[in-house]
């Protein structure tokens, strides 16, 4: 018994000191906010020294606080209000961690460990930057922990106690039970809040008055690293409602699906303005208008999550209050940056000029058709609300206008995007750049033609979807060959920068990417019916029988389960066990689909109902391309990590270059 009672003090003591600790991560943003950039205003370098030890402190303190949560998930503190909503006594392990974060106030608490995460390696690994800059870009980091320390501990406190504690939890939500939501929220958040790096870099400038070619190379390895852990994030939801819900597909155009999308979009457009800074110093105001951008539609994605604006199966319980604070935050992050952006415009003159006929201009076209591909996804996020509002309609906008409208910008960055990436910088030749790519174009056209003669139904979608896809693709390939010479190619392949081999695979895993998601479109088979044991029924080439129905149990729930034989001409193929499973504490049921995974092709079973003559209803689809869609994302974040490895060498390289032309100056 003694025992028993140290062992609950000292679990309350180590939730007490998170708390603690938030507190005085939340007083340590403010002296990070405000010293630094009184420091760089009056150059007292004393004084903006104070940011890097106080961005490492906000972090650890942080990091403590969110660590005493998660322990007190981990042993089932039920004093804690939060463990007794979100958790169980008998949730596996890995759920009792991920529950941390799976609720409005443990996941808050991530984002605001992220943000202090993200100041503390930039205070770290920015010895390089100018000592006035980097004040500046930790003050306003500091600041956005600032915002979101106090919508924490005054709106969504996580260590609130009950004054009677109960025997039990009452269980995480069943959706979020799943290895899938267990890590995307993670990676999603890392790309959200990663995005403030570009923010605090664009307003640090404006601020500053001084954008150049050295802060195109400073801001362009923090919003490769966001967009990143966004394109993983992103995906890892993508493939958990695939496989989860039940319902076959990989995108539904949620509200919250595209809150994560639009600042992705955005962060696409702003890495490759970056380029045009760092090489030509053009494109300034729009590159320093996209870094705040991108990072304003990650707070109003965490509006739109955490308000109730918008109903999703992602979302969070609704609470205005804390959306209002949400929205307060969003209004004086954006407003004031912009506002600051409108006073700076003379700061952010253009020095270069380039031809019609250049990398710039095909830069230029590839951010145009970003934003506004954009902006239609925010029109169809948000005019249902603005419906609502303005027209008193209740509208539901859905993946057939956002299908329609989307596509063809899609189409058209599949389109130019081979020719742009070998577009010479300043001014070039439109017919000597398309040469090279003659082979990339009639291979691509070759297989868009063979699709459509050996298709069933004639439907352009799929020969269309295969021509851009390997056009980018075979394009991809052609522009890093053509940058090993004449001679000796082979062993210049090998020793070409990162960032080139990074280029090459992150937009040959878009191409992969879109020809994936047009041939699923196109060429996908569905069967909906009610199955009876024993009794045989064909899809597609497939010949499935459901052998029997079961009841079983796992960890925590209980699960009917289909036994489901899948052979071709006579051979097996798979044994599919779809599912519908019951969690008692939660009361709410869940889908598990039966899926053979193969490398052209899935094969999808889906348990319905129970009907009153014995059978059951059963979705079976043939999805083919499947995998190649998360397989081209995989791609494409390899290609940003291949080009982050790169990069860090060059921008303390040109860092180096930065302080030694200071160093000279000053003498």
């Amino acid at each position: 018994m003694v025992l028993a009672h140290q062992w609950a003090y000292n679990r309350a003591m180590i939730t007490e000191l998170g708390h603690f600790a938030l507190i005085l991560a939340f007083l340590i943003a403010i002296v990070q906010t405000v010293v630094p950039m009184i420091g760089a205003q009056k150059r007292w370098p004393g004084w903006m020294a104070v940011a890097e030890p106080a961005a490492q402190a906000q972090f650890l303190f942080t990091a403590f606080s969110f660590g005493a949560l998660t322990w007190a998930f981990m042993t089932s503190d039920f004093s804690l209000k939060l463990v007794t909503l979100n958790s169980h006594s008998a949730k596996p392990m890995l759920y009792k961690i991920s529950g941390t974060w799976g609720n409005h106030e443990g996941s808050m608490l991530l984002w605001v460990l992220i943000v202090s995460l993200f100041g503390a390696v930039a205070a770290v690994f920015g010895g390089g930057l100018p000592p006035g800059l980097k004040a500046r870009v930790l003050s306003v980091q500091g600041a956005i922990g600032v915002a979101f320390f106090a919508f924490i501990l005054f709106t969504s406190n996580p260590f609130l106690r009950l004054e009677v504690p109960p025997l039990d939890g009452q269980g995480l939500n069943p959706l979020l039970q799943d290895p899938g939501l267990a890590f995307h929220p993670p990676f999603l958040y890392l790309g959200y809040v990663g995005l403030s790096m570009a923010f605090s870099f664009a307003v640090a400038a404006l601020i500053e008055g001084r954008i150049d070619a050295a802060w195109g190379r400073w801001v362009r390895p923090w919003t490769l690293a966001a967009w990143i852990f966004l394109t993983l994030g992103i995906a890892l939801g993508s493939w958990w409602a695939y496989y989860e819900l039940g319902w076959g597909g990989f995108w539904f155009w949620d509200p919250v699906e595209n809150a994560s999308f639009m600042p992705w979009i955005l962060a696409a457009a702003l890495l490759h303005s970056a380029i045009v800074v760092e090489k030509r110093e053009s494109l300034k105001s729009w590159t320093i208008l996209l870094a705040i951008l991108a990072f304003g539609f990650s707070l109003m994605g965490t509006f739109i999550v955490r308000s109730g604006l918008l109903t999703s199966v992602h979302a969070f319980a609704s609470d205005p209050a804390r959306g209002v604070f949400i929205l307060l935050i969003m209004a004086f992050f954006t407003g004031g940056a912009l506002t600051l952006f409108a006073a700076r415009a003379q700061a952010m003159e253009a020095r270069g000029v380039f031809g019609l006929v250049s990398r710039e201009t095909g830069l230029v076209a590839n951010n145009v058709l970003l934003a506004v591909s954009c902006f239609v996804v925010f029109v169809g996020t948000m005019w249902p609300v603005l419906a609502e509002m303005m027209f008193d309609r209740k509208l539901s906008v859905g993946a057939p206008f956002f299908n329609a409208a989307f596509t063809p910008f899609m189409v058209g960055i599949g389109l130019i995007l081979p020719v742009g990436a070998m577009l010479p910088w300043k001014r070039g030749k439109l017919g000597r750049t398309i040469w090279p790519l003659r082979y990339a174009f009639g291979l691509a056209l070759a297989l868009a033609v063979l699709a459509w003669s050996v298709q069933s139904g004639k439907s352009a979608l799929g020969p269309v979807g295969l021509f851009l896809g390997s056009w980018i693709v075979f394009g991809a390939i052609t522009d890093l060959w053509s940058r090993t010479g004449n001679k000796g190619r082979f062993g210049r392949l090998l020793r070409l920068p990162r960032a080139d081999w990074g280029k090459c695979v992150a937009h040959a895993g878009l191409g992969i990417t879109m020809f994936a998601i047009a041939g699923l479109t196109a060429w996908e088979k569905e069967d909906i019916r009610v199955a009876y044991a024993g009794q045989p029924f064909q899809v597609g080439p497939y010949e499935l029988t459901m052998q029997e129905v079961r009841d079983t149990r796992g960890p925590n729930y209980y699960s009917t389960t289909a036994d489901v034989l899948a052979t071709r001409d006579g051979e097996f193929v798979a044994m599919l066990q779809p599912e519908k499973r019951s969690y008692p504490v939660s009361r709410m049921p869940t889908t598990e689909a039966g899926i053979d995974y193969r490398f052209t092709r899935d094969l999808y079973v889906a348990l319905g109902d129970e009907q009153a003559d014995g059978g059951w209803t059963l979705r079976t689809y043939i999805k083919p391309w499947t995998n190649w869609i998360w397989g081209g994302t995989l791609l494409m974040a390899l290609g940003g990590l291949l080009s982050l490895s790169d990069r860090r060498f060059r921008v303390a390289s040109g860092a180096r270059k930065t302080a030694q032309a200071q160093g000279v100056a000053a003498e």
